[in-house]
């Protein structure tokens, strides 16, 4: 099943927003120009299109036509591609696979990394700057305050394992049960040579 169009102009919207506003990314867009990526994503069952032309990008829920690079991922690794520096750890842990043309996805990922994506700008021309500026930080604290108590929560879930409830060992019982064991093995060792002489006896 498609791409329902609503998302896919909603899709095409927010990235014509980001990408070609500005008259600086030009040049980072001009290396796109004519290329068609396909985006497979396992969450869903048919793939995105986005066909980049000089003035937008276009995004399709359905494309007859060959793609100049398809990539494959889940919907989780997407936001890692606005780093450049994490494409390729992202294809050598497989969690990104490319088809095609890979400097079709270097490009998109390096006009990513210098676009600036801001929520206020995308909510503007629907309740005002002054609101949209508005909606925009309470969205960014959220974001932080989330993630702080979500590592916060990390560290008393890793601190209740290892020191309340004792489930998980600490560094130094890990490595003492280690020696132990490697003292264990050589211990046999010696027993079982010895056992090999006294029977060849």
């Amino acid at each position: 099943m498609p791409f329902k169009p609503l998302v896919t102009a909603g899709v095409e919207r927010m990235l014509n927003t980001f990408f070609y506003r500005e008259r600086a990314l030009k040049p980072a867009r001009q290396r796109l120009q004519g290329k068609v990526l396909r985006i497979a994503l396992k969450e869903f069952a048919s793939p995105l299109v986005l066909a980049f032309s000089e003035r937008q990008v276009d995004v399709l829920g359905e494309w007859e036509g060959e793609a100049d690079c398809t990539v494959m991922t889940q919907l989780r690794v997407l936001p890692g591609l606005r780093d450049r520096k994490q494409l390729t750890a992202l294809i050598r842990s497989g969690e990104l696979e490319v088809q095609g043309d890979i400097q079709v996805v270097q490009n998109l990922v390096a006009l990513m990394d210098l676009a600036e994506f801001d929520v206020a700008e995308l909510l503007a021309p629907y309740t005002g700057d002054v609101a949209a500026e508005g909606i925009g930080k309470a969205l960014r604290n959220g974001v932080f305050l989330a993630r702080h108590v979500f590592e916060r929560q990390q560290r008393y879930v890793a601190e209740v394992l290892t020191e309340e409830w004792r489930l998980a060992p600490g560094a130094l019982e890990v490595a003492w049960f280690a020696e132990e064991t490697a003292a264990m093995e050589r211990a046999v060792d010696a027993f079982s040579q010895r056992l090999d002489k006294l029977e060849g006896k």
